[in-house]
């Protein structure tokens, strides 16, 4: 099966401060985001996994890709991530699920030590459709000064037959985290939770 991408968008944010003290390096956070064809758009098909197989190397494509216009390439830059979709109006919820293996999986190995499962999020919608992707620490999901998020839309996109697949990735917590709960340093059963 062929993946037919119509279009790529890669989004970089830079956050100098968030009403506190200015940072001594800014968090960069930011998304890549495809638009392919939705090869299921309008019909009700049984088996999906051929199209889950055919993302996998797009998946690594689009996470090199984020990696590098977030980090220069440089993985260990990378603290946070999250990932979703938007299903065009012909499309099923389904159809955005197909994400959670090409796209997890996909970050999870380029960035190597990545342990925590990868938050996610999906819903169908039409063009212009915005999304918040959940970002957590790529190491320890309960490292509350990475509960993070950062909202998607693309002007003419999904169309009713299309899919918009989203990654998302950030070089640290929120600007000026203050909270408690269990922290970066503190990170220790190498389990992905704590």
């Amino acid at each position: 099966m062929d993946i037919e991408i119509r279009k790529i968008v890669v989004h970089i944010e830079d956050t100098f401060h968030d009403g506190g003290p200015k940072l001594e390096t800014p968090v960069r956070k930011g998304y890549a985001a495809m638009i392919i064809r939705n090869p299921y758009a309008g019909q009700y098909v049984e088996d999906l996994l051929p199209m889950m197989e055919a993302l996998k190397p797009e998946g690594l494509r689009i996470s090199s890709r984020l990696v590098e216009a977030l980090a220069g390439g440089d993985i260990s830059k990378v603290e946070a991530y999250g990932k979703g979709a938007i299903v065009g109006e012909n499309g099923e919820l389904e159809h955005g699920a197909l994400w959670h293996v090409a796209g997890g999986y996909a970050m999870r190995e380029l960035l190597g030590e990545a342990r925590a499962i990868v938050p996610s999020t999906k819903k169908v919608g039409g063009m212009g459709a915005r999304i918040d992707i959940p970002l957590h620490h790529i190491n320890a999901a309960y490292v509350r000064s990475h509960f993070d998020a950062i909202e998607v839309g693309i002007s003419d996109a999904p169309k009713a037959d299309e899919i918009c697949y989203i990654l998302a990735m950030a070089t640290g917590p929120r600007p000026h985290t203050r909270l408690g709960g269990l922290t970066v340093s503190e990170i220790s059963k190498n389990d992905g939770l704590r």
